[in-house]
């Protein structure tokens, strides 16, 4: 298969040792904002062109394709798919020496890091 030009941008950011290192750490909000931006310029579309079409912010699509934005929504991603011509897909699935991933967190730790609504403690 031809490499496209996205192919050819990664390898030629790759040969940057600090960008080599935290793409290989950055994990999957790395490949989504690369994903996302890769499909808009392939869409012919800047940031703002593509924000006006969803009905939200440049400042918005900014941080989508941001490889440090960690926020990304399922409702949005789909948006984002439907008007670049693509579609999610989501795979969540065992990997090796993954045990850290298996350990419970406490029920403390777990109300830190979600932001759902809190249930009231019924003693």
């Amino acid at each position: 298969m031809k490499p496209t030009n996205f192919d050819k941008y990664l390898r030629e950011q790759l040969k940057n040792g600090q960008f080599a290192k935290r793409f290989a750490h950055a994990g999957e909000a790395w490949d989504v904002s690369l994903q996302i931006t890769a499909l808009r310029k392939q869409a012919g579309l800047s940031q703002q062109q593509l924000a006006s079409r969803l009905g939200t912010s440049q400042q918005q699509i900014s941080r989508l394709e941001s490889p440090d934005y960690e926020g990304h929504s399922l409702s949005m991603l789909r948006r984002v798919a439907t008007e670049l011509n693509a579609e999610v897909q989501i795979t969540i699935k065992a990997g090796k020496n993954r045990r850290q991933n298996m350990i419970a967190e406490t029920r403390a730790d777990y109300k830190q890091h979600t932001s759902f609504p809190r249930r009231r403690e019924s003693s």
